[in-house]
């Protein structure tokens, strides 16, 4: 099934494209990235593609999807974004949550991601427990991602995703970092996923999940020798995860 993106109004274009300055300049004085990231991420990767529920609709700035277990953190993300969005009413916060997603990557090094505009909001939250859990493996991972209209090769460049940021323990029950430098974004989650564990940096059953698996772990092995190979792929897969369930013809 193609794409086909709507024409929205030079008004809402331009609010965009002045939010975007907006947001580089925030996201980065605030060191949100990683925050900002996981809050696009986990605000897609409800789409249901069976049943087309779900997905970056701005749903995830509701309090019953707040409350999910897997949202842990995320109201301050919502919360830290929420006087810019209230400067661009005109724009949705389905829009509005993925463009700062794409900014995150931007501003901290990783590859430019391609953007359209015209995503609605939605008022319907999806149910809990259709986004990723870091304790489980590869069944679980492709269980997920496939339940979005996602690959395996998707799996794995989305995880990539991981070299931002830390997970915190009264998020997730984990502490740390997964690389050394958590506000830039290349390809060093690979790297160290390959390297083994290292003192300091952590690696979830999830990230671990990929080395065994034959057919992700080429493509670990692949990125973390080609960080250009990377970021081509991964534009790519965000792209296709900021768009699950919009502009279908």
């Amino acid at each position: 099934m193609g794409k086909c993106y709507p024409n929205v109004s030079e008004e809402y274009r331009k609010a965009a494209e002045k939010c975007k300055r907006k947001l580089r300049g925030f996201i980065a004085e605030k060191h949100c990235a990683p925050l900002i990231l996981r809050l696009a991420f986990h605000s897609a990767g409800t789409y249901d593609v069976e049943t087309k529920t779900g997905g970056p609709f701005g749903t995830i700035r509701h309090p019953a999807e707040l409350a999910h277990g897997a949202n842990n953190g995320i109201e301050i993300g919502v919360g830290l974004l929420e006087p810019i969005k209230e400067q661009f009413p005109i724009l949705s916060y389905a829009d509005f949550y993925q463009l700062a997603g794409v900014v995150s990557v931007e501003v901290t090094g990783g590859p430019e991601i391609p953007f359209h505009l015209g995503r609605p909001d939605k008022t319907e939250t999806p149910p809990e427990g259709r986004l990723p859990d870091g304790r489980k493996g590869a069944e679980h991972l492709r269980e997920v991602f496939g339940r979005m209209g996602l690959n395996d090769k998707d799996i794995v460049v989305l995880s990539g995703g991981h070299t931002l940021g830390r997970a915190h323990r009264e998020r997730s029950g984990v502490e740390g970092p997964w690389t050394t430098n958590p506000l830039i974004f290349d390809n060093f989650y690979f790297k160290e996923l390959l390297d083994g564990e290292d003192e300091g940096l952590i690696q979830l059953s999830s990230d671990k999940a990929l080395l065994p698996d034959p057919v992700f772990r080429p493509l670990v092995e692949k990125y973390a020798a080609d960080e250009d190979a990377f970021f081509a792929d991964y534009a790519e897969s965000h792209l296709k995860l900021s768009e699950l369930g919009c502009f279908e013809c």
